[in-house]
């Protein structure tokens, strides 16, 4: 690997090596499908295809605080996409051209109707179920700015300080620095709003709430990236007491469950098909099934 310091951009980048790091071998700078491979499609009117990174826990979390609320329209499936290739299939990159997870279905009119981005699938449920988004014009707008400031503000946490820190093949002082320094001012802008508010548009849990936890909630207990401690994320104690208010939500904790792969066999819900699934079809539950 070269050394940082020694590299000097040439006057046009080709793509002729893999770019190193963890996600290397799927990263190329084209787009569309790589091979044909059609997506399930199951028995309720919303279909999801997702993983449960934090992109894809927002909408998982979104429908199941919305089935608790009693909105039964909200029945889904959740589809299993691992991101090894999978989000390369031609089926998926119809549902979502960027290739990325989340990716919905909505099934429930006349035509199916394709939504891509976690923020514009939460405001798609949100509107369609005229839940967890206020109605009167200044709570709304204030739901909608902490909305897409996370849209906007969670790559620098992501693909900024999780690459550099976590993925990079190299160390990189100067990219760890820039980006530690972003995601702590990020974490006081959040520690701030949160001093004299409840939830992020106020008083009410709301869709702001939902985008938001799952990246920065994960953060202040030191489940990203391994940099708890790097980041003093215990220093943030509105932020802490925000997170741990949403870890308490029954439908929060089953949110984080479906499509996760990792952790504890008993947190992990491959498929979502069924309310049920949470107490019959987790992996400690599936027998060989499990070891897939």
């Amino acid at each position: 690997m070269t050394d940082p310091s020694e590299y000097v951009p040439p006057k046009v980048w080709t793509w002729n090596k893999e770019s190193g790091g963890r996600f290397a071998s799927i990263n190329r700078p084209i787009a569309g499908p790589t091979h044909d491979k059609e997506l399930p499609v199951g028995r309720h009117p919303l279909q999801l295809y997702s993983l449960a990174t934090p992109n894809g826990v927002k909408v998982t979390v979104m429908l199941e605080e919305l089935l608790a609320l009693g909105h039964g329209g909200a029945e889904y499936d959740a589809w299993l996409i691992r991101i090894d290739g999978n989000q390369f299939g031609s089926g998926f990159v119809a549902v979502n051209p960027n290739s990325k997870i989340p990716a919905l279905m909505d099934r429930s009119g006349p035509s199916p109707i394709r939504v891509f981005e976690s923020g514009a699938i939460l405001m798609h449920l949100a509107e369609k179920f005229g839940a967890l988004l206020p109605t009167d014009t200044k709570t709304r707008a204030e739901c909608l700015s902490w909305l897409f400031w996370q849209m906007g503000s969670a790559p620098y946490l992501g693909g900024g300080f999780g690459h550099f820190y976590a993925y990079a093949p190299t160390k990189i002082e100067y990219a760890i620095d820039r980006f530690a320094m972003e995601v702590k001012r990020q974490l006081d802008v959040l520690d701030r709003r949160l001093s004299d508010n409840e939830y992020l548009a106020g008083n009410d849990y709301t869709i702001a709430d939902i985008a938001v936890w799952p990246w920065y909630g994960a953060l202040a207990k030191g489940l990203l990236y391994g940099a708890g401690e790097f980041l003093s994320v215990q220093e943030y104690a509105n932020v802490q007491r925000w997170t741990d208010a949403i870890a308490k939500r029954p439908a929060v904790q089953r949110g984080r469950m479906v499509n996760r792969t990792w952790g504890e066999p008993s947190s992990q819900l491959h498929e979502r098909h069924d309310a049920h699934d949470f107490e019959t079809n987790t992996q400690d539950k599936m027998g060989d099934a499990a070891v897939a």
